[in-house]
């Protein structure tokens, strides 16, 4: 595997403009300080309870995610390309979404295969036809972006469904602001305080044509055993919006009602945060207790927007990816500017003889894998791992593609040692409304606490960074 691209220094030791101060300020504050202050952040987290839960272990179900006080720079200049290839790529997915729901001319042209879609177990049959609010799918994006070099950021991964993680993204700017205020005064930081009210306005231009001229917002929650309840609870204050689990909702004659003191209230857009198989027993699981009845109904009748729409699934899982290039092009008739991770289909036979015989140098995921697990990283696996992965691929090569073991960018990083460079990805929040996309500069950067790890999930033990956009 090729060097990893370091972040602050150039391959001469010079640092990159963009870290010259941090760089300065690192040389002259104590180890100890940096230590008392990362101690001093862990407190506060754990204050102010932001944890998530880790589904599979008997004991200690909460966990805090570890935080990194040395934050991840990145210049104007930088953050512009990315941000103009994530507009594109999002543009793409909703374009994407309202095809494969309607028309199907991208299944006509031959670009992706129809048993990708048709066999695809998120497809939803119910949507087929069915018109959003505005032409709009993914309403809330999270795209998971690598660094290899100066110049190249890879996709690594489109969420589309209901992404999470911007609640890290706000509670650790709000903690570098309480604790590191003289390296902020140093930096010309874009802000990204402003996201609750740049959701707000999102979520309230996409409310159906039938609603009041003050839409009624709402954010569904699965309730607080989810791994995410910490953030529903913290977005919907954040937003003065009411946090509602599926009994708080009903509805009557194609209209969704919340249940208040005062009486029935009409929601007109519900942010949720729950899986389609959830949504509505009538439509869905039948034993979904966490739904709300008829809520499908409504939407068809084109009385609620649900953001992110339902079906998105069919647009983000890791087959469809490969095709993404082929697929900016086909829409937009544009080169894409993010690239994808070239990608083996173990589903096509040539692909797969060649995953078979370099699954040493490979990372092999599911198709329909998240959070890191179910996966093979080669260069890190032993001789029965790849054994058991080559048994599976063979079992089931469908539910399979490979890429290379990409050498993430690394930034610098406070560990028990000092300071040391660690694996790192960015996860931006890509709003789209009616009007226009809002994109709040920076993202979740998640980094690898462990030497050498390439793997960020916070469930593999990754914890998470500040980033910072460098204001011109």
């Amino acid at each position: 595997m090729a060097l990893a691209f370091d972040e602050m220094k150039g391959a001469d030791g010079q640092v990159r403009p963009a870290y010259v101060e941090l760089a300065t300020w690192l040389g002259e504050v104590r180890p100890d300080v940096l230590d008392y202050r990362r101690r001093e952040a862990e407190l506060l987290f754990r204050r102010i309870g932001i944890t998530f839960a880790v589904y599979g272990e008997a004991e200690a179900q909460e966990r805090l995610i570890p935080f990194d006080v040395i934050p991840r720079i990145l210049a104007a200049a930088e953050w512009d390309t990315l941000r103009r290839g994530l507009e594109q790529r999002v543009k793409t997915l909703n374009l994407y979404l309202k095809d494969i729901y309607g028309r199907r001319e991208v299944l006509r042209a031959g670009i992706v295969p129809d048993d990708l879609v048709f066999q695809n177990p998120v497809f939803r049959p119910e949507m087929n036809g069915q018109k959003v609010p505005h032409d709009i799918y993914v309403h809330i994006a999270g795209i998971d972006i690598v660094r290899v070099d100066a110049d190249t950021f890879y996709v690594l991964e489109d969420n589309a469904r209901t992404p999470s993680g911007v609640s890290y993204m706000l509670e650790n700017r709000e903690i570098m602001l309480r604790l590191f205020p003289e390296l902020f005064s140093r930096h010309r930081v874009a802000p990204v305080e402003n996201y609750p009210d740049e959701l707000l306005a999102t979520l309230k231009s996409v409310a159906p044509d039938t609603a009041p001229g003050d839409p009624t917002v709402a954010l569904l929650t699965p309730g607080v055993y989810n791994s995410a309840y910490y953030e529903h609870s913290f977005l919907a204050d954040k937003l003065g919006i009411d946090l509602v689990e599926g009994s708080d909702l009903f509805v009557k004659s194609g209209i969704v009602y919340m249940r208040t003191t005062q009486g029935p209230k009409r929601v007109d857009v519900i942010y949720r945060r729950l899986d389609d198989d959830f949504l509505d027993p009538l439509e869905f699981r039948p034993d979904s207790a966490l739904g709300v009845a008829g809520l499908m109904s409504a939407y068809q009748a084109g009385n609620v927007t649900l953001a992110n729409a339902v079906g998105t699934g069919v647009a983000d899982d890791k087959a469809i990816y490969s095709y993404m290039p082929e697929i900016v092009k086909f829409y937009l008739g544009e080169e894409p500017i993010l690239k994808n991770v070239p990608t083996w289909r173990c589903r096509e036979a040539e692909h797969l003889a060649y995953v078979l015989d370099h699954l040493d140098e490979l990372v092999v995921k599911e198709v329909h894998g998240s959070g890191g697990y179910g996966m093979l990283i080669g260069p890190a696996a032993d001789k029965a791992q790849i054994a058991a992965f080559r048994t599976k691929l063979k079992l089931d090569p469908k539910n399979f593609i490979a890429q290379p073991t990409l050498a993430l960018s690394t930034c610098p990083t406070c560990v028990e040692a000092g300071v040391a460079p660690r694996h790192v990805d960015l996860r931006p929040f890509v709003l789209t409304g009616r009007d226009k996309i809002r994109i709040v500069p920076g993202g979740l950067t998640r980094v690898a606490l462990k030497q050498g790890s390439l793997v960020v999930n916070s469930s593999q033990g990754g914890g998470t960074k500040d980033t910072w956009v460098l204001d011109r």
